[in-house]
């Protein structure tokens, strides 16, 4: 299972910055450059740094959240309804 530790930064946690993530790609019905994705996760925090960015996504590539092709990433849609982990 998947446990941040009690004292670390929840802002920067790997399943935080992943479901935030997940909320940019939400509305998105295409691919979207990853690089425009991550200038705006950037933006959001000055904590936040392009390997905690990579973190989150491979994290939800792993999962099976998103596709990746050719630098382009997509939320992955199930039947007419997204996956029941959003």
């Amino acid at each position: 299972m998947l446990k941040p530790h009690p004292e670390s930064n929840l802002t920067t946690n790997v399943l935080v910055l992943g479901s935030e993530v997940i909320e940019m790609l939400k509305n998105k019905k295409s691919f979207v450059i990853v690089e425009k994705i991550m200038q705006d996760f950037l933006r959001k925090d000055r904590n936040r740094t392009p390997e905690l960015f990579m973190d989150a996504l491979t994290f939800l590539f792993i999962i099976g959240l998103v596709e990746y092709k050719g630098y382009r990433v997509k939320l992955k849609r199930h039947g007419t309804t997204q996956t029941s982990l959003l």
